[in-house]
């Protein structure tokens, strides 16, 4: 038997009683040669379901494996392969098969010894002996790098563990290179077999920062996407161990304990959706449970005495990252609700933990902030009303436990935690709030003469007030009093924060003109005293923080958005504040440029709709006369030239839960607005826009992913994608942009997408490839029927650029489609610039591949006509395309030469290769002098 190639799904013959069985495999085998790999694999997979024989499941089962190795899911490819194996031993392309799944999964011992057995049944066969060299080369290599790295290994950890090398210049390079050598699999696990993980463990032992930041890094290596390793890690250094490391004053270290932590979790959470199996189940353990013994350690560590607020702050993110579900498609929150009935009551104490004065617990000004994000992710996870009501009645439980009976430390205590529960789950923050006593309580305290006290009352009030439940309850009893306490305290940390709850309440009617809560020209008053705090750098930057917060309210006001664009300096002090340590001002910064950008929703009301509504005396919102695009155009502007992508981009990278999606959905909205227009695209290139909308685009909401998306689009169809993405960077683009292509995004979201990726499609064949893998050809072929013209064109022109390569050629000369006969109909119509991309994408295809020549005549009757269009376009470039598709067909064959010689084309030739010199005439007389090759015409007949 001879091997077609690695990836060619077998036919055979058809097995009496058997036929729809044989049908849908060769349904699949054709899908495959079309390269839908998916929809082979179906096809397939329904096959084996009918009952099919022994010999027909080892056949079914190996092509599955070889549309699982087309897709690039080498688990599945080598279980499919073996289940071949099973029915039938000497099934040679199942061994195959298997062989280059196991070569991809790293494990090369057991890919030589299928390729062994493959040789052995077919010794002659060149694939299989290429590929035994191969692979032999590579373990060879494999063994030569690890035995020249055994020596290094333990001299690296000489070094580290002498006493006599501290501080020297030596130390430090044998710690970053353990810490390079772990980010190789081969050099991890020859750290690991050194006794690596035990030598590490002595490292962290000394208490220096910079070797226990080696070893830190050093385990990220060993334990990165390697279960094994990662238990073996854990049950040496102890799961304890690792956690409290969590909790150092040292941020670095904090962080990358944080980070080790990270990737062991990543590691355990893939051992629980698919266990240990090849060179991973050298240790059987339950993931689950060591999962769990790592969560509980992370929650314990939330309130113990001692423990680093930046500790705290790591404990929290990692939970934020790990516990709740990534989709809700998944059915299983068990996690969830094991972390809520553990350890609700843990969060809810660093939830309400005071900053200032110093508590028993430590903690930052964003620990309260991340508490409130991990408990609204909690709740969100929950699938049913029980789960939520269980959540409600242990909040409430907490809350009540501190109000009642603890005097007033634990009131306090107990409004801290309602207002973490505000900003967070609100729903259960408006359950706390209507508890027995809990309102009266935060009116009673908005006026203690203690600050502290204050400070907690006002701010449980703020946040109270944007709730639907309370805001017409605080409306009516609580502006009288933040009025009272601004004008009346002499404390700006009182002030700033009651005229931010004014500000709440005076932004009421959004951006609706005519709802206005307060008297014209108070909240031009409220913007200019937010905006004289925030510049003042005396006032610490968490104070400061609330004149943001009472911006990004007043901003609805189109009069405050133009003031403040206006003034550079509060432009500056709020992006310098975006890049402090006080990040939970994150949110309110990305609220405000929302709101000056007008890159909020919006829709024009349908006029039938206002005439109706006028009609019944219904209220109509209305439109600010500074929100007109001209305005807002112009404080686009401003923003840019006061450096507002760098502030962005800053925010972007911030590596804290505070940056929450909707976070992100924010600054995803403002991009847009900022490359809204084609001269500004340049600026917000040069300033970093480009590389801060890609992890946007890849994360977040989906409307948020979508707009930043179309930013992406935007910026590649004006300016050079190299430029604008540098190196590896352009690749990560190709995703998003192809998310545009989905059918519920609009059409002009869909042009842009296909413009972008015209252009990436012109640059190289690994981007092509890249394009390709993302499945985007069917969905690309679908908009060449789009009734909208520019789409359709748009379509046509990226097709054009895909079909340099083989597998778009492959997709055009496969029979039974019509793909070839649409580009030919194209090439005729009415719309020049359709016609130039179509003709374009003919020359290329027949120049690539000649045997599609030879159907062109076959696909429609009216091909010599459109030909004859092209040679006779007063356009030169169509007139180009048209000559060069003559010209390969003239050089496929002698049979449409001829065809061709004998109707005008001819005729047209001869004019144009009399022409004035260029690629038209040099193509013209290339035609005419192969016709006279072929002995279709003579020298003289087009000298007439």
């Amino acid at each position: 038997m001879t091997v077609s190639g690695p990836g060619t799904p077998e036919p055979r013959p058809v097995v009496p009683g058997a036929s729809s069985v044989e049908q849908l495999r060769k349904e699949g085998n054709e899908l495959f040669k079309c390269g839908d790999y998916e929809g082979a694999l179906s096809a397939y997979t329904q096959a084996l379901g009918l009952g099919a024989t022994p010999q027909d499941q080892a056949i079914l089962h190996r092509n599955l494996a070889a549309c699982h190795l087309k897709l690039e899911d080498y688990d599945k490819a080598e279980t499919e392969a073996s289940k071949a194996i099973e029915k039938d031993g000497g099934d040679v392309k199942a061994l195959y098969r298997r062989s280059q799944a196991l070569e991809k999964l790293g494990r090369l011992d057991q890919a030589v010894l299928d390729l062994q057995r493959c040789v052995s049944l077919e010794p002659k066969n060149k694939v299989f002996q290429e590929a035994l060299r191969s692979i032999g080369g590579q373990i060879q290599e494999k063994v030569r790098y690890m035995s020249s790295t055994d020596a290094k290994v333990e001299q690296m950890f000489q070094i580290l563990l002498d006493p006599e090398e501290k501080g020297t210049e030596k130390k430090q390079k044998a710690s970053q290179n353990l810490v390079v050598l772990a980010r190789e699999d081969a050099g991890a696990e020859k750290i690991f077999r050194s006794n690596g993980v035990q030598l590490l463990q002595r490292l962290l032992d000394t208490g220096e920062t910079d070797l226990m930041l080696a070893a830190l890094r050093t385990l990220v290596g060993i334990c990165s996407e390697h279960q094994s390793r990662t238990v073996a890690t854990l049950s040496v250094l102890g799961t304890r161990r690792v956690v409290s490391i969590l909790g150092v004053e040292n941020q670095a270290v904090s962080l990358a304990a944080c980070h080790l932590l990270q990737v062991i979790f990543d590691a355990l959470k893939e051992g629980v959706k698919k266990g240990f199996r090849g060179k991973e189940g050298a240790i059987i353990v339950d993931p689950a449970r060591e999962l769990k013994v790592l969560i509980n350690n992370l929650l314990e560590l939330l309130t113990e005495v001692g423990v680093s607020g930046q500790g705290r702050d790591n404990a929290l993110t990692l939970l934020i990252k790990i516990v709740p579900r990534k989709s809700p498609k998944d059915p299983n929150n068990s996690l969830t609700l094991w972390v809520i009935d553990q350890g609700l009551k843990k969060i809810l104490e660093v939830g309400g933990s005071l900053q200032d004065p110093p508590g028993e617990l430590a903690v930052t000004a964003n620990s309260r902030m991340s508490a409130s994000i991990l408990l609204s992710k909690l709740f969100d996870d929950l699938k049913c009303d029980a789960e939520r009501e269980n959540f409600h009645r242990l909040c409430e439980n907490y809350i009540k436990s501190w109000f009642e009976g603890q005097g007033l430390a634990g009131k306090l205590r107990a409004i801290q935690t309602v207002s973490c529960l505000l900003q967070g789950p609100c729903d259960a923050g408006n359950r706390a709030l209507e508890l027995s006593g809990v309102m009266e309580s935060v009116i009673a305290l908005c006026a203690s003469e203690q600050e502290e006290e204050q400070l907690v009352a006002v701010e449980a009030l703020i946040h109270a007030a944007g709730k639907a439940k309370r805001a017409s309850f605080i409306t009516a009893n609580g502006v009288s009093l933040l009025k009272d306490l601004y004008k009346r305290s002499e404390k700006d940390s009182i002030r700033i924060r009651a005229l931010v709850g004014l500000c709440k309440l005076g932004s009421a009617g959004g951006t609706d003109f005519s709802m206005k809560q307060f008297a014209e020209g108070s909240t031009l008053k409220l913007a200019k005293q937010c905006r004289k705090w925030l510049c003042n750098d005396q006032i610490d930057a968490g104070t400061r923080r609330w004149a943001v917060e009472g911006l990004a309210y007043l901003t609805f006001d189109a009069d405050v958005k133009e003031e403040f664009v206006a003034d550079e300096a509060a432009l500056k002090a709020l992006f310098q504040l975006s890049r402090s340590e006080e990040r939970s001002v994150l949110f309110a910064v990305a609220s405000a440029l929302v709101n000056c950008t007008n890159s909020y929703d919006y829709e024009e009301p349908d006029p039938k709709m206002v005439e109706l509504a006028k009609y019944a005396k219904q209220h109509l919102p209305e439109q600010h006369p500074k929100d007109k695009p001209s305005f807002v155009r112009a404080r686009v502007k401003k923003l840019l030239a006061a450096g507002v992508v760098s502030a962005m981009t800053c925010m972007v990278k911030t590596e804290s839960p505070v940056l929450t999606n909707s976070c992100r959905e924010l600054l995803c909205r403002v991009f847009l607005a900022l490359v809204e227009e084609v001269e500004d695209r340049g600026t917000v290139v040069a300033q970093g826009g480009g590389k801060a909308l890609l992890p946007l685009a890849l994360e977040g909401t989906e409307v948020g992913q979508t707009k930043a998306a179309q930013a992406l689009a935007k910026l590649t169809i004006t300016s050079n994608p190299e430029m604008t993405f540098p190196g590896e960077r352009i690749y990560e683009v190709v995703r998003p942009l192809v998310s545009l292509l989905h059918l519920n995004c609009s059409g002009l979201q869909n042009f842009e997408a296909l413009m972008a990726l015209t252009n990436l499609a012109g640059i190289s064949e690994r981007l092509r490839q890249k394009i390709l893998k993302e499945k985007a050809v069917p969905m690309i072929e679908g908009y060449m029927f789009e009734e909208h013209e520019m789409i359709r064109r748009a379509a046509t022109e990226c097709m054009c650029n895909l079909a340099m390569s083989k597998e778009v050629q492959d997709l055009f000369e496969a029979q039974g489609n019509d793909r070839l006969k649409l580009l030919v109909l194209y090439s005729g119509e009415d719309d020049e610039l359709l016609r130039r991309a179509a003709a374009g994408g003919l020359a290329m295809l027949t120049s690539m591949r000649p045997s599609l020549c030879s159907r062109i005549p076959q696909v429609t009757t009216h091909w010599l006509e459109i030909l004859q269009a092209l040679l006779l376009s007063p356009n030169q470039e169509l007139q180009h395309r048209g000559v060069v598709v003559v010209l390969n067909m003239v050089d496929a064959s002698k049979e449409i030469a001829s065809t061709l010689m004998e109707s005008e084309v001819l005729e047209i030739l001869s004019v144009l290769a009399k022409g004035e010199e260029g690629p038209v005439t040099r193509a013209a007389a290339a035609c005419l002098g192969k016709s006279m090759e072929y002995g279709l015409i003579q020298p003289n007949q087009d000298k007439k």
